[in-house]
């Protein structure tokens, strides 16, 4: 791609994605219940430190579409198992998106045209019923993609989606409070898959978390948070992704320590949020890398 193709920043102008998928109307906010309401209003007016980045290579760039609704008085969020043909991450829980392309506009809409793709969610101005929310702050995956998560809300539209043949094998939802506290799946009765090869661990659980060192993430201590649903478990850079969103929404922490402490980690138990924060200077640390290597290569005059 040529080197000036970048994607526009999301914090400096509205793209014509975001006018034209639209805020929430007022007539919609009244018909959720006041505890979905006040969720959703804490996502809009959430302040958070979005960065700039419209001097990150294209191909570094990734967004995912967070879509929720309410369905019997309580916020869902919905989520699809990849195929498992795919040669990344294959069979595993994910949020519609994938990598952004140069014909983007906004890592909004990448995440809407991936949707598009993947589960044949309408696209704008087909999509009256799809609202923006907001957007959060960049996430860094495994691969080093800087993943936007784009949060958005519609009317329950599970049964109108068709999962792509060759992406997806299972389109579902699961309950965004759970992220926040899993045992709540067993006080609602929620549908839960069987212990076997989507839920490896004891049928009682309904949480399982481990902590690894990823070399991707410089050696950093992670903590593999696995949440059991109706289908594949939500796990990875999709259970971080959604306990933030989760967090914001619902303005509260998880019941469960959301990083790492003890001695291999690094951190104490009284300061479990230090996990966090190098997390996101990690973060800070591929964006700067990425930024200077991209102005190498513009002044070089070459392709990216």
């Amino acid at each position: 791609m040529a080197l000036s193709s970048t994607i526009p920043t999301l914090t400096s102008t509205q793209p014509n994605s975001e006018k034209r998928l639209g805020d929430i109307p007022t007539h919609v906010l009244k018909r959720l219940t006041s505890k979905s309401r006040a969720c959703v209003e804490r996502l809009r007016t959430c302040q958070l430190d979005r960065p700039d980045l419209s001097r990150q290579p294209t191909s570094k760039l990734a967004a995912v579409l967070v879509l929720l609704y309410e369905q019997a008085g309580e916020l869902r969020v919905l989520l699809t198992t990849r195929s498992k043909s795919l040669r990344a991450h294959p069979g595993q829980t994910a949020l519609p998106g994938g990598k952004a392309d140069e014909g983007d506009e906004s890592l909004v809409w990448t995440a809407l045209r991936e949707a598009n793709e993947e589960v044949g969610l309408p696209l704008p101005p087909t999509s009256s019923n799809i609202h923006f929310i907001t957007t959060l702050p960049p996430f860094l995956s495994a691969s080093q993609l800087l993943v936007t998560p784009v949060v958005s809300s519609s009317h329950p539209i599970l049964t109108s989606l068709t999962p792509s043949l060759t992406e997806v094998d299972r389109i579902f939802d699961h309950p965004l409070e759970a992220m926040l506290d899993p045992r709540l799946l067993l006080n609602k009765g929620e549908s839960l898959v069987d212990v076997g090869e989507d839920w490896p661990y004891s049928a009682g659980d309904v949480y399982n978390p481990s902590d690894v060192r990823l070399d991707a993430f410089d050696g950093l201590i992670y903590r593999m948070h696995r949440f059991r649903t109706c289908a594949s478990p939500i796990k990875g850079l999709t259970a971080d992704i959604l306990i933030t969103v989760a967090e914001l929404a619902y303005g509260r922490k998880p019941v469960y320590e959301r990083y790492p402490s003890g001695p291999s980690s690094g951190s104490s138990p009284e300061d479990t949020n230090s996990e966090g924060e190098t997390y996101q200077a990690l973060v800070r640390r591929r964006m700067e890398e990425n930024e200077r290597a991209f102005a190498v290569a513009v002044k070089e005059g070459g392709q990216t």
